[in-house]
């Protein structure tokens, strides 16, 4: 099989592409240069997509003996991922940038093109498992739990599943970062890189600032009360407790959170923890790994790329997914995806677009 292993000049995608090349198919190593500028050296741990990375992962295609190419999807990039990121915030939603990334770039604009040129699959350094099923390729959790991915690859489509190879899936990390040593990579110790890839310093509120320029509004109490002041409502997300720029006195000492974004009002309210609370989230644009269920179906509902997993069940309910959670969480935001599994297996996924207490008191 012609395989493109995605090679970000990190251990992982080096091991992928190594893996690959073992099991006997035809490997051509491929970066994506994803940023208009690349940065000669790395800024930091949370960076990538460097000049530097580039060269790291040619390095060790030349190693492994494997033609290697560098593709320009830096235009694409900006558009999918970066301005529907600054979108996504401005409409006082919380996205989740890998996830796009996953969906919009590493398996739709890589994995077409690479089908375009004859290839027939995309290998990546992604933490997942994919498993064959009586109803086609299905995704799984990773073995190593700490590394697991499959909550932000719970977009693919069963199309992108069957043209996708995880090759580190069952294996853990200590392991993978052993088997680079083993393999003579000298990348085998390299730091990862963490979100958000293009906001290297890790100062979202202030990068946006540059982006959307000041937007001052009124910080609300839970009811309805001026407490204070904001630079732009665009800078806060729901659950968040620090970088509110308020006194502690103002609020008798007890810890606030941000419990609403108003961006049409350009309003932030913030309450006490106990305002949080959702056990009902209502998703749109849902994906199900097979026919879409008749009724409700228990499952386990996971809200943020390394969160806890939550019994629940989950029905359709017009164009929406309803899931009703078993126990009631915290700091669910409009825009982030809710992932759902069967055990390990990936069986759909949302955007989450409301979230709260549940409406009724019976079925699902």
């Amino acid at each position: 099989m012609r395989v493109v292993a995605a090679m970000s000049g990190g251990v992982d995608s080096a091991v992928a592409a190594a893996r690959m090349l073992d099991a006997g198919h035809e490997v051509v190593g491929v970066h994506l240069a994803l940023s208009r500028s690349a940065a000669t050296l790395r800024e930091s741990a949370r960076g990538c997509c460097t000049i530097e990375d580039a060269g790291d992962a040619r390095r060790v295609a030349d190693r492994l003996g494997i033609p290697f190419y560098v593709w320009d999807l830096a235009d694409r990039f900006q558009r999918d991922v970066v301005d529907d990121f600054v979108a996504e915030y401005a409409a006082g939603r919380t996205p989740n940038p890998c996830l796009r990334c996953n969906e919009k770039i590493k398996f739709s604009a890589l994995l077409d093109k690479a089908l375009a040129l004859g290839f027939d699959a995309v290998a990546t350094g992604h933490y997942a498992q994919i498993v064959d099923g009586p109803d086609g390729r299905q995704l799984h959790r990773a073995v190593d739990a700490a590394k697991d991915q499959s909550y932000v690859l719970g977009v693919l489509t069963p199309d992108q599943l069957d043209r996708a190879f995880f090759p580190l899936g069952d294996t853990t990390k200590p392991r993978v970062r052993e088997e680079a040593a083993e393999r003579g990579f000298f990348i085998a110790k390299k730091p990862d890189s963490y979100d958000i890839c293009f906001i290297p310093d890790g100062d979202t509120r202030g990068w946006l600032t540059d982006r959307l320029g000041e937007q001052p509004g009124d910080i609300l109490d839970a009811d309805g009360q001026v407490v204070g002041h904001h630079h732009g409502a665009y800078g806060f997300t729901i659950g968040q407790r620090k970088g509110l720029g308020l006194e502690r006195s103002s609020m008798d000492g007890q810890a606030r959170y941000v419990t609403a974004i108003d961006r049409a009002a350009n309003t932030v309210t913030i309450g006490p923890a106990d305002l949080l609370g959702v056990d009902e989230i209502r998703g749109i644009r849902a994906l199900w790994c097979g026919p879409a269920p008749s009724g409700p179906i228990a499952v386990g509902a996971q809200v943020r790329a390394h969160g806890e997993e939550i019994p629940a069940t989950a029905h359709v309910e017009g164009d929406e997914i309803v899931v009703r959670l078993g126990r009631t969480i915290r700091g669910v935001a409009p825009g982030q995806s809710v992932v759902l599994y069967d055990g390990t297996r990936v069986v759909g996924s949302a955007t989450i677009a409301e979230a709260g207490r549940a409406r009724h008191t019976t079925g699902a």
